[in-house]
């Protein structure tokens, strides 16, 4: 266990020069918030994949299909749509509106700049999605990194949980947007690493080891899933235009031209790794055919085929995994709530950083049962921020009549569908995932408020970014 330790220790302190160093460089609001808008493709892509699959795609994801059946890849299928058309027709245009509008660091910021709104209120309605969807999100990653400790180091969950909380605030705190968004980039690389890593050496295995189940695997069966049940796990793709850490990506590139290679690098990434991710549930079916968590499929697996060194680098992955979604939206949260606007950078800089510390604390309370799932955690989270915010965003970069009041109304609609479908409707027409019909009502509703009571000065806004997104302003 010793290399094990070694190898994980190694990684967290590079994480850590890697937040001192960007500390080092972030001297003012934007620089914390969106790193001066100064992040390359290859970063872009890659820290927005590490940021978007989390904790979800190691042990969350394998374990959905493990439990389940290859139904599950219906939600994969959705999300590499779903993430293409994200970085197709809203990465470029994001960046421009972005700059065109005002320089805008956050996407309750954008959105407010879109309708021209002479008061706050849509920026506040904004954030307060963000801050409850997303809070419920972090805990999720919370989850999934108390979740390594105790299975790992035999931890206690509570403790395992504080471990896991005390490594992602540090840094974040630290270092900011820039810190997040390199250490992403590496996650992100390494995270692939290990998803097609561990299922080549469980494939390779000739020969039965006494560590090795090979008890004929359970039958994966599809049939429970009705025709709803499968829309809607395809609907999971809609959540990206409504995800402000992918987002800020989009709005922190160095020039909106780079958002094509970017598309590249960061949907070939995606397909690579959630292929391994399938590679995995399988292998542990055949090798683990019994496991009390579904959900630690992938640490098991590496536990029994790798050495302690290179086993290290797996748990050091998954915590990268956890660390990468949540250090996001930590960011996100802070940089909604406090704008520099209202206060100096100086004192914006140390609100933010005290801001991180007490939404993670709530969120490291929320993952305080050990009995929580990520994958369900994650679900109603995705689905909450990505019909109040996905539908906000569409409608402002591609429908000139938007107004603010009906960008309101579309989030009060998903807040208040999002839980009520999950918890009070099941079964019958109500069979499909709380994503889908949250984003249709929302949608609908911003469409005939803004057909209803237009806004002219909105509209000019509109015509102004029109004029611009054939360019590509820096």
């Amino acid at each position: 266990m010793s290399g094990l330790y070694a190898a994980f220790i190694t990684y967290l302190i590079v994480l850590f020069l890697v937040a001192i160093y960007a500390n080092i460089r972030t001297k003012s609001m934007s620089d914390f918030a969106i790193g001066g808008r100064s992040i390359s493709s290859p970063v872009a892509a890659l820290s927005a994949g590490a940021s978007d699959m989390s904790g979800w795609l190691l042990l969350g994801l394998p374990g959905a299909i493990y439990l389940s059946g290859l139904v599950e890849l219906w939600i994969v299928f959705g999300l590499v749509v779903g993430a293409l058309l994200n970085w197709t027709f809203v990465a470029k245009r994001l960046r421009v509106a972005s700059v065109v509008w005002g320089d805008a660091t956050s996407i309750p910021h954008v959105l407010r700049l879109r309708v021209a709104a002479n008061g706050p209120l849509l920026e506040i309605v904004a954030a307060v999605a963000i801050v409850v969807f997303f809070t419920i999100y972090i805990s999720a990653g919370f989850i999934a990194g108390a979740k390594l400790f105790e299975s790992v180091f035999d931890l206690d969950y509570t403790w395992a949980l504080l471990l896991g909380a005390f490594i992602v605030l540090c840094y974040t705190a630290l270092g900011g947007f820039l810190a997040v968004s390199w250490t992403d980039t590496f996650q992100a690389l390494l995270m692939m690493l290990v998803l097609v890593l561990v299922p080549v050496l469980a494939f390779s295995v000739g020969s039965p080891s006494e560590n090795l189940n090979t008890t004929t695997p359970p039958v994966w069966d599809a049939g429970a899933y009705g025709v709803l049940s499968v829309i809607g796990l395809l609907a999971w793709g809609l959540g990206y235009f409504g995800q402000p850490h992918i987002l800020k990506r989009f709005m922190a590139l160095k020039n909106p031209d780079d958002a094509r290679v970017a598309r590249t690098i960061g949907m070939s990434w995606m397909v690579i790794s959630c292929l391994g991710a399938v590679a995995v549930a399988y292998a542990g079916l055949h090798l683990l055919p019994r496991i009390e968590d579904e959900e630690t499929i992938l640490i098991k697996l590496s536990e029994i085929l790798l050495n302690p060194w290179i086993a290290g680098i797996v748990i050091a992955a998954i915590m990268a995994a956890a660390m990468s979604t949540v250090d996001s939206q930590l960011m996100v949260i802070t940089t909604s709530i406090v704008n520099s606007r209202w206060l100096s950078d100086r004192t914006a800089l140390f609100v933010n950083r005290v801001g991180v510390i007490v939404i993670g604390t709530i969120a490291l309370l929320l993952a305080l049962d050990p009995e929580s799932k990520i994958f369900g955690t994650v679900s109603l989270a995705w689905a909450g921020i990505g019909a109040s915010i996905g539908p906000c965003v569409l409608f402002s970069l591609f429908y000139r009549k938007t107004t603010g009041t009906a960008l309101i109304s579309g989030i009060l609609v998903a807040i208040v569908v999002v839980p009520i479908w999950k918890e009070l409707l099941s079964g019958g027409i109500f069979d499909v995932y709380a994503l889908l019909p949250a984003f249709l009502l929302s949608s609908l509703v911003i469409w005939i408020v803004s057909r209803l009571w237009p806004d002219e000065l909105a509209q000019a806004r509109f015509d102004e970014f029109r004029k611009r997104v054939g360019s590509s302003p820096t």
